[in-house]
């Protein structure tokens, strides 16, 4: 079967539109369209992300833009908090070690909510502020859950330590006013909601974590923040950029500001709740509870005698739906579902309607349609 749908959480899938332009002629990376079109990227982002501080466009993947965020704002040896309850939140605390940070995880098991309790313990007992930073994933897409960056910003409160997140799976596709909140530095990729293949990265920084990038003792040659803003004061970028993606993202960012960002939340809350209400109907156990559930990725429970790498070579080879598996200590024990980006209601349809027959062909008791009924019934509820 030549076209699948793809129900992952990410790369997702682009709009028709999106893949024309990525067919660009080159054009000189030092002149003045691509400063002209910088200019306008930065300027949409900067709406996407609800800030008018610094924002950068990289050429890399959104691990790129972690790393950047820890790179530019510390030196060897300083403190800093990782809360983590996932996999992409344990990547921020094994960059923060490679780089000789003094990393002090806030650990729980994966698909369980963060400890802020400890968190607020931990500030508490900090007076001289040697904490220098609080690294956190805004939505854990290996377990689906969603963790409350609000909460822990006022947690944060006065204490001088920056609030580091990563929004790779939920920026644009959930509202996440970044300067409201008091995120010194926030991170995502172009492969997730933005609608854009894999390549490009976006760092947004504040005031405060500029001031503490000016006597960070840690360098990088790449993701030199410092550098990345001499270069854009004449219109450019260091290294170079990943011309095609660039232009694409232009029209991402006209679909994107066409449908409009509530219109944009609304449509990825009605189809997480609508899939929510498909997997219940079907008998099947969500692993994260409704009201931390992420908004972009849902990840079901494998029932008893359900293997997760059949099933999902099933969806694919027979039905053309690809899903993810589990992660890490959650591998074989989970199957996700992407629902972000350009992503409709019908291909979650097809998503239900390959989850049965995929169940069925393994013997596990399903009624077809079930699931299928329950998630047009909840699509149309929540419209």
């Amino acid at each position: 079967m030549p076209d699948q749908i793809l129900l992952i959480p990410g790369p997702t899938p682009i709009p028709a539109e999106v893949s024309r332009a990525m067919s660009t002629e080159m054009f000189n990376h030092r002149g003045p369209r691509f400063k002209a079109l910088q200019k306008r990227l930065i300027e949409g982002l900067k709406q996407v992300f609800q800030t008018k501080e610094r924002l950068y466009i990289l050429t890399a993947s959104g691990t790129g833009a972690m790393e950047a965020a820890l790179v530019n704002f510390f030196s060897p040896g300083e403190r800093i908090i990782s809360m983590t309850n996932g996999s992409f939140g344990e990547r921020f605390a094994e960059i923060g070690e490679v780089y000789g940070l003094q990393v002090d995880k806030i650990a729980v098991d994966w698909g369980e909510p963060l400890d802020y309790k400890s968190l607020e313990e931990k500030l508490a007992a900090d007076p001289s502020g040697d904490i220098k930073a609080i690294t956190v994933v805004h939505n854990e897409s290996s377990t689906g859950m969603m963790n409350n960056v609000q909460a822990i910003s006022k947690i944060r409160g006065n204490h001088p330590a920056l609030l580091i997140v990563d929004m790779v799976s939920s920026m644009g596709a959930v509202d996440i006013p970044v300067d409201r909140w008091g995120i010194d530095v926030g991170v995502t990729g172009s492969q997730k909601a933005l609608m854009l293949p894999p390549g490009l990265a976006v760092i947004s920084v504040s005031k405060r974590a500029w001031e503490a990038a000016q006597g960070a003792g840690i360098k990088s040659y790449y993701f030199n923040l410092h550098l990345a803003q001499e270069y854009f004061e004449i219109g450019q970028t260091p290294n170079t950029p990943a011309l095609p993606q660039m232009v694409a993202m232009e029209v991402s960012l006209g679909l994107y500001f066409k449908e409009g960002r509530e219109r944009c939340y609304a449509r990825h809350r009605r189809m997480a709740l609508a899939l929510r209400a498909a997997i219940r109907a079907l008998g099947l156990e969500l692993l994260v509870d409704d009201e931390k559930a992420s908004l972009t990725v849902t990840a079901v429970l494998a029932p008893p005698g359900v293997e997760v790498d059949r099933l999902r070579n099933e969806m694919r080879d027979y039905y053309g739906v690809e899903i993810a598996g589990g992660q890490g200590q959650l591998n074989g024990r989970i199957f996700r579902f992407g629902h972000l980006g350009a992503v409709r209601e019908l291909d979650l349809a097809a998503g239900i309607a390959a989850l049965e027959m995929a169940l069925v062909r393994q013997g596990y008791p399903v009624e077809l349609g079930r699931g299928v009924q329950a998630l047009q019934k909840a699509i149309m509820n929540y419209s």
